[in-house]
Parts: structure tokens; C-alpha cells; sequence
């Protein structure tokens, strides 16, 4: 028995070691979902409020990026949460001296529950890129010395108990198509160590501004318990997004708790079906011809208005970090995007043999979906998005297997593309013009 023990230890050991590349403690990826201290301030998207602000005043010394930050006495009972938008390479995250978490994808906003390393006064953040072996197998794209710069790092104190996201479906029900049928799932999640209830209000506003569903629910949720409200709404079609009427909807919210208001959000939400039909696209029912154009994520407004006014009305981004500002600008122009997941091994070859390309190693199979996930979640509430891009040129095998299929286990409509397949199962097809 005890020979046995340690042969399991030693495996599941060796196992640990052969997860390259994984993130450690970051929270799970979703939409921008900032909380408010008030209805105004959501309403103005405020940078700087009660329960928020970001961070700016940065130094470099000894290869970390350090700024201060401060908690107030009014964050008292509540978390407090790093937003770190992006960084050029993998990065190690400091609070107060103390290391907090390792990101191994700089390339997607990340959420770090900072509440237990931070204290209330002045605090200080430090976030140190590595740029490791492992990490740059996956990113090809960047042939040189990346940069050590950083994104846009933010600083809110959420509700222990509040919304965590927010999910969109839409479809028609029937062949009449006159109006279809939105659901909209807002995320509760409790971060307490013992049952709390929460009274949750949502107003939904068209693009005129009208009210057109409104709403409370109250939820009780056990110890760090998490669950999903659902309403559902009509949407006249002519009030659907599309590229050629890229109008939306507003959706308010707030939560309420022991009779006092914890929090407020503001989100814009396009509503609009698609599918897709022998490889053609279908927004509403109607069919729509993608004229594509590839893109880096630092595209400029500039230049979508380029691309637009010689025709392109598609985005096929190339690997890197995308600003979640991309994908709103895109939303308010009509301009569709097939989101590339941040993974690209061409460095490695096309060998699938052992120390081949990481595409059909096993062991990279966490990172792989790691990445997958972060790029599905962080854009997944954009109506501008209308596909995803498994990696750019990687080979194939086992890791972009099981990375298809964690996209398709979502249920989201929105086809999953890898053109390097070369005919295997794991691409849909969708044509681009």
C-alpha cells in the first residue's frame, strides 16, 4: 500500500509539472462588468467613483511595474478586486510585497481578488513580466523582445454578494420572424462564508430609451454559492442589431441588501440571432456576406473607418491583446469579428511526434484551453462577434481538439473555425468573401 501511495503521489506530481503555462489564482474570465456606487455613475460610466478607480501613476525599476493605490474606510465589508487589462508577456502580480498570482495569458483582461493582501490606507501593486519559455511557445507572433508594457489596471470593490456577469441569447420563435424572443441571464455570485440574500433589480431600456421590462428577484445563496436569474423579452425586429442598424439596448441593474443598495451597472446589450447554413452566414434570418479583412487587436477608429468605407464589414483579428473598448467600438459601427484566441505554435512546427508542436501535447492541454476560455468569455456578450478562431497557424492534435469541443459545450451558436485544420472535424465552416 505505501509503495502504491507513492507511486500515485509521484504521478500526480509529474502531472503538476507537465502543466506549462497555467494561470494561478485568477479569477474566472467574463464581460466588463464594473459595479457602481450610483445610478449616475453608471449612467456616465464614471472612471473614477465610490467603489472605483484606476490606476495610472506607474514607475519601472528592477524589471516591475509599481504604483500605489488606496482602499478607503467605505470599502469596509466588501472586496476588493485588480482589473489588469493586459500585459506584453506572462506576469507575476505583487500586493503590498506579497505575491498575489501568476498570469500565463497577458493578452485578456484578468480579475484578481486582491481583498486579503490589501489593507485599508495606501497599498502598493507591483506587476513583474516574465516572458517565460513556456509562454512564448504558444506565441509565435511575437518574433522579437516583447515589450514589458501595461495595459489599463483598474481597482473596484465589489459587493461580497453581486452581479458577476452577463450572459445574451436571442432566437425566433416560429417561421414569422416579426419580433424574436431575448433571454437575458444575469450571474449572481456570493463571495461570503455564510448564506446571504440579495434582492436584484433589472430595468432593460431600448435604443430610444423606453422601458420596455422591469423587474426584481431575490436570491439566497449558501457560502460562496453562485446561480443565474433569467428574463426573458420581446424584440420587435427592427429593433434588432445588425450590421447595417447597429442599435442596442441598455440594461440597468442594482442590488439591493438588508433594504441598502450595494451596487449599480450600465451595459449596453445588442440582441440578434445567427446561424449559419452550408457555411453561409445568417444575422436575423437575413443572409450576410462576410467581405473580410485581417486586423491586429490595436486596429485604430481610424482604420476601421478605412476598412469600412472600402467595403470590409468583417474583422478577422490576428493574435494578440484586444482592448475590450475593440469590441464596444465595433458594436456602435456594425462591424463584425472573428476573435482570435491567443495561441500560435507555427514556431514549433508541424512534427505531432513527442517534442513536436504543443498542439498534440498532452501536457499542454490546460494552457491550451486556458486561452480559449479567456478569449470566449471576455467577448462572448458582443453582438459584433460572430465567430472564433481556435489559433493562428499551430498544427493540430489533441489540445485544439479539446479546445473546440470546451467552445462548442458553451451551446453558443457562433461557429468555431481553424482554418489549419486541413479538414478535420475540429473547424466549422464559415465562408468569408
Amino acid at each position: 500500500m505505501r509503495t502504491l501511495l507513492a507511486l500515485l503521489t509521484l504521478f500526480s506530481c509529474c502531472t503538476l509539472a507537465a502543466q506549462p503555462a497555467v494561470t494561478e489564482n485568477r479569477e474566472r474570465p467574463r464581460c466588463t462588468t464594473i459595479p457602481y456606487a450610483s445610478a449616475a455613475d453608471a449612467d456616465a460610466a464614471a472612471a473614477q467613483h465610490r467603489y472605483g478607480a484606476p490606476i495610472t501613476a506607474w514607475t519601472f525599476a528592477d524589471g516591475r511595474r509599481t504604483a500605489l493605490f488606496t482602499v478607503p474606510f467605505a470599502w469596509a465589508n466588501r472586496r476588493v478586486v485588480l482589473t489588469i487589462g493586459s500585459v506584453a508577456t506572462d506576469y507575476e502580480l505583487f500586493v503590498n510585497g506579497r505575491r498575489v498570482a501568476y498570469a500565463a495569458d497577458g493578452n485578456t483582461p484578468a480579475d484578481f481578488d486582491i481583498t486579503r493582501f490589501a489593507k485599508e490606507g495606501r497599498n502598493e501593486v507591483a506587476i513583474r513580466p516574465i516572458a517565460s519559455e513556456a509562454v512564448a511557445a504558444l506565441e509565435s507572433w511575437k518574433r522579437t523582445a516583447p515589450p514589458t508594457a501595461v495595459g489599463e489596471v483598474r481597482v473596484t470593490s465589489p459587493a461580497t454578494m453581486g452581479v458577476r456577469d452577463v450572459l445574451v441569447a436571442t432566437r425566433y420563435n416560429g417561421a414569422e420572424r416579426a419580433e424574436a424572443q431575448a433571454e437575458v441571464g444575469i450571474v449572481v455570485k456570493s463571495h461570503a462564508l455564510n448564506p446571504r440574500t440579495v434582492r436584484l433589480e433589472y430595468e432593460l431600456l431600448d435604443p430610444a430609451g423606453r422601458t420596455i421590462e422591469t423587474g426584481h428577484r431575490s436570491l439566497t445563496l449558501r457560502m460562496r454559492g453562485e446561480d443565474t436569474l433569467r428574463f426573458l423579452t420581446r424584440v420587435p425586429d427592427s429593433l434588432l442589431w445588425s450590421p447595417e442598424r447597429p442599435q442596442r439596448h441598455t440594461l440597468r441593474l442594482r442590488t439591493q441588501h438588508e433594504g441598502r443598495y450595494v451596487e449599480h451597472l450600465r451595459l449596453p446589450i445588442g440582441f440578434r440571432t445567427l446561424e449559419v447554413e452550408d457555411g453561409r452566414l445568417r444575422i436575423n434570418g437575413r443572409p450576410t456576406p462576410l467581405h473580410a479583412r485581417e486586423a491586429a487587436p490595436t486596429v485604430t477608429d481610424a482604420e476601421l473607418r478605412q476598412l469600412r468605407e472600402a467595403g470590409c464589414n468583417t474583422l478577422r483579428l490576428t493574435p494578440g491583446a484586444v482592448s475590450p473598448r475593440l469590441f464596444e467600438r465595433c458594436d456602435s459601427l456594425g462591424m463584425l469579428v472573428v476573435v482570435q484566441a491567443p495561441i500560435d505554435t507555427r514556431d514549433s512546427g508541424s512534427s505531432r511526434l513527442r517534442g513536436g508542436n504543443p498542439s498534440n501535447d498532452p501536457a499542454w492541454r490546460e494552457a491550451f484551453l486556458e486561452r480559449v476560455d479567456n478569449a470566449y468569455h471576455t467577448a462572448k456578450r458582443h453582438p459584433s462577434v460572430i465567430a472564433w478562431s481556435l489559433a493562428a497557424p499551430s498544427a493540430n492534435g489533441i489540445c485544439l481538439y479539446e479546445a473546440y469541443l470546451r467552445l462548442r459545450s458553451y451551446g453558443d451558436p457562433r461557429p468555431v473555425c481553424y482554418p489549419a485544420a486541413d479538414g478535420e472535424w475540429n473547424s466549422d465552416a464559415l465562408t468569408f468573401e
